[in-house]
């Protein structure tokens, strides 16, 4: 089971992953095309081309690790985004509903208080 803390960040890699990468080959991802640091606590997520598969990387302080999950029937939606895009960034409920299968185009979020950024 992941706990997510709702003040991590989660990014999503908009175009297809060869599920072979493993940590090396994702953090090299995270680095050079998210231009994110991969041990800086944030989390990323992959989708295969087929969207049977998904990848999180993430790394605990001490080391990185793995989350994998293969689908046997259906797929996992990504967020509608530019074609340009290379990844967008979610949060932990929209990550949730991404791998338990709920349709982000259906799902609405009720109106809630949100601080001002100061600016």
């Amino acid at each position: 089971m992941l706990n997510f803390s709702h003040q991590t960040r989660v990014f999503l890699f908009l175009e297809p992953v060869d599920m072979r990468k493993s940590f090396r080959g994702l953090c090299m991802l995270a680095e050079s095309v998210l231009k994110e640091d991969p041990a800086s606590g944030h989390w990323f997520a992959f989708i295969n081309r087929r969207q049977d598969r998904l990848k999180l990387l993430g790394w605990d302080g001490q080391g990185f690790w793995i989350w994998y999950k293969r689908l046997e029937s259906g797929g996992f939606q990504k967020p509608v985004a530019s074609s340009t895009q290379v990844q967008t960034e979610i949060d932990v409920t929209q990550l949730s509903l991404i791998i338990n299968g709920i349709d982000l185009g259906s799902a609405q979020r009720r109106r809630r208080y949100s601080r001002r950024s100061p600016d």
